[in-house]
């Protein structure tokens, strides 16, 4: 089933991003290493997170070059993503919108917000431990999961993105990078327990 996920996953990302690069494929490719499901930023900025999973997020990812027919829209990339856990948890796909932001002369720093929507495999609508008339290993496997895994509430979610990158050369740069999942009580009325995701990737233009 995750096999199945990750594959369809990373078809749909790959060619969303070709549509967008189409007739030349130009823009720039990413891989990143991130701690899963920290808790540090979210709770900062009043997001939220939960700290229920554990493990390494592998981020796989296309940018295109600016969409300049976007003018209105501040002339954004596309990125399109898939994120694989190494406990094989909750995995994701997404898609979206990010801005590179020149802090000061071209060529250095710059920074990069990002917004988009996701598709996780994660767990949605997880049973409660404390329902009448459960056998003590069906409340145990509720209370193990409600403390292990991730109540995303809705597998469709909103990415919201930071990074802090730096252009090393012409092909490539290095991103400190933060990804938060969440439905944000729109796509789910309820449990949204979010994820968030913080580490660095390393970026190389065509």
């Amino acid at each position: 089933m995750k096999t199945a996920f990750l594959a369809s996953a990373a078809s749909l990302s790959l060619g969303a991003a070709l549509a967008f690069a189409a007739p030349a494929v130009a823009g720039e490719a990413f891989v990143g290493v991130y701690k899963h499901d920290v808790t540090f930023i979210g709770n900062a900025v009043g997001l939220g997170a939960a700290g229920r999973e554990g493990g390494a997020d592998i981020h796989l990812g296309y940018r295109t070059n600016r969409i300049e027919s976007l003018r209105w829209l501040g002339k954004p990339q596309v990125h399109t993503m898939v994120s694989i856990n190494t406990n094989n948890t909750s995995n994701f796909v997404a898609a979206g919108f990010d801005w590179k932001i020149e802090l000061g002369q071209p060529g250095g720093f710059y920074f990069r917000p990002g917004l988009g929507l996701a598709y996780t495999d994660g767990k949605t609508g997880l049973p409660p431990a404390n329902a009448p008339g459960l056998t003590p290993e069906e409340r145990a496997r509720r209370t193990y999961l409600y403390y292990h895994r991730i109540d995303f509430g809705s597998k469709v979610l909103f990415e919201p993105e930071l990074a802090l990158g730096y252009q090393v050369d012409d092909k490539v740069s290095v991103e400190l990078s933060y990804t938060h999942l969440s439905n944000g009580q729109i796509f789910h009325q309820g449990k949204n327990q979010g994820l968030d995701d913080a580490g660095v990737r390393l970026v190389y233009a065509f």
